[in-house]
């Protein structure tokens, strides 16, 4: 298979002055798209003399040099460390120095991230989108890849030990995922697709940035979100398909354009990342929009489930089917299927699947089973195959499309003298979808506020893992094992 930049100079031969990207800034043709792709290889291979499988960091917000940058990199065998801009430097950096990253992008937005994070690391290169110097020579030399087992990216997405792991996808897993979303909701070349999702996250490539590129279409990178000018933009650009966490709908819905915006061009509004609240749901299919839901995982690239044109209202709530060259299971402990209407772990086989957990052997036999993706969530299916999401065997806590692991925070809070144990659990919120609460219980005679432990989160989290409240306890329950007592917790939070 040919590396994923070959869409991009096949389409600038097929259908040269088709518009393939419109930014805040510029409008690409495929030819001129292809274009672009050839200096920012030339300047990655020529001027920093970057290999095949070397590592090349990301840090940036939504912008076109994003999108940009990932075919090059892809065009010359390197791996792209997308870096979420929304974490601390300290986090950063235990994700550059895992992988091995030597190299950097940053924008001047992210130059104080990038300032904070060099006081740990030295890199061998580094520049800014924006400050990329001319190459008069911009021929590339061919590199050979094998799109099917070499790396393409490193997602980094936090374990439940405490532990980020990289999710280690190829440039195949890409291909796939790409037509797994053209055949579940019919992208086509017509199809403008608005990028609203952040370019760091799995979903903000897989959807539906690179789909929409490999069939032809349109892409639309507006910048930072703001709902009233996505509103206008989805009028004024005629956009199809504008994909979104709830939050991200949420605030669409609730700006004042909402009620009166012209909306006739866009046949599908689609949600993932989180649980969609029904309020959120019934403002969109009271208006007539239609509005999907769907579900996808870092590790699969990221798209497993999807609701089709047919079925969204009819199958509210539901995550829909698998998509077409995806195939699953749901199995109990034992790894016994279980039957329709009983729930069980989600087991994922196909192309779409990662190729590994980059530097950890075990934990990538562990997950990836005789071919099957041990998904670590729990699911139900019904008598005509939908699927629809019952919990998680893993304490994962989905805040506005983030995951946030309890561990990583409760390390965090026990590192404080006066804590004696912290328990960290999700519950709902009608903003947010899930937020972390923190139960906190201390040493004999130590008093702290909730402030004081917050202030200590923010030096050390990202601000979205930050417990939205601190309940201090006597003592926290256990269970007769003698481990903490999260349903028990969900309780007191009830009672209170």
């Amino acid at each position: 298979m040919e590396p994923i930049s070959y869409w991009i100079h096949k389409r600038a031969f097929i259908t040269p002055e088709r518009t393939a990207l419109i930014s805040d800034k510029n409008k690409y043709t495929y030819k001129e798209l292809s274009e672009r792709i050839e200096l920012m290889a030339a300047l990655l291979q020529k001027k920093y003399l970057l290999q095949k499988g070397d590592r090349i960091a990301i840090l940036s917000n939504n912008r076109e040099e994003y999108l940009i940058s990932y075919f090059a990199i892809a065009q010359l065998g390197l791996i792209a460390v997308p870096l979420n801009i929304r974490l601390t430097a300290q986090e950063l950096t235990f994700q550059i120095n895992d992988s091995g990253t030597k190299t950097i992008i940053y924008e001047e937005e992210t130059a104080d991230l990038y300032d904070a994070i060099c006081n740990h690391i030295k890199f061998e290169n580094a520049f800014r989108f924006g400050d990329e110097e001319s190459i008069l020579d911009t021929t590339v030399k061919q590199v050979n890849i094998d799109a099917a087992n070499d790396p393409f990216i490193i997602c980094y997405t936090s374990g439940t030990t405490g532990r980020p792991k990289g999710a280690v996808l190829t440039q195949e897993n890409m291909f796939w995922n790409a037509i797994n979303c053209q055949y579940a909701i019919d992208i086509t070349s017509k199809d403008k697709v608005i990028v609203l999702l952040p370019l760091f996250h799995i979903g903000g490539i897989g959807l539906f940035a690179f789909p929409t590129l490999l069939i032809g279409g349109t892409v639309i990178i507006p910048g930072k979100f703001d709902p009233g000018n996505t509103i206008q933009t989805i009028e004024e650009m005629a956009v199809t398909i504008v994909m979104g966490v709830p939050t991200i709908h949420d605030a669409i819905r609730k700006h004042h354009l909402f009620e009166t915006a012209n909306f006739s061009s866009v046949r599908w509004f689609y949600s993932g990342g989180a649980p969609c609240p029904k309020e959120l749901l019934n403002a969109y299919l009271e208006r007539e929009l239609p509005f999907g839901q769907g579900m996808g995982m870092t590790e699969t690239a990221p798209t497993i489930f999807m609701l089709s044109r047919e079925d969204y209202q009819s199958k509210v709530g539901s995550i829909g089917k698998p998509a077409m060259f995806c195939d699953i299971l749901i199995v109990d402990d034992e790894g016994n299927q279980v039957k329709n209407g009983e729930i069980g772990e989600l087991l994922i086989k196909g192309p779409n699947v990662m190729k590994e957990y980059w530097g950890l052997p075990e934990q990538t036999k562990e997950a990836i089973r005789e071919g099957w993706f041990y998904s670590g969530d729990l699911m139900r299916q019904d008598e005509e195959g939908f699927i629809y999401v019952a919990g998680r065997k893993k304490d994962m806590v989905i805040s506005g499309g983030e995951n946030i692991y309890p561990l990583e925070v409760e390390q965090v809070i026990n590192e404080l003298p006066q804590v004696n144990e912290v328990a960290v659990i999700g519950v709902e919120d009608e903003k947010w979808g899930e937020v972390p609460i923190a139960f906190v219980s201390l040493n004999n005679g130590e008093m702290i506020s909730e402030k004081e432990i917050k202030s200590y989160c923010l030096m050390k989290l990202a601000k979205y893992k930050v417990p939205k409240k601190v309940i201090v306890m006597e003592d926290i329950p256990k269970n007769a094992t003698g481990k903490i007592d999260k349903k028990e917790l969900n309780k007191n939070l009830l009672s209170r």
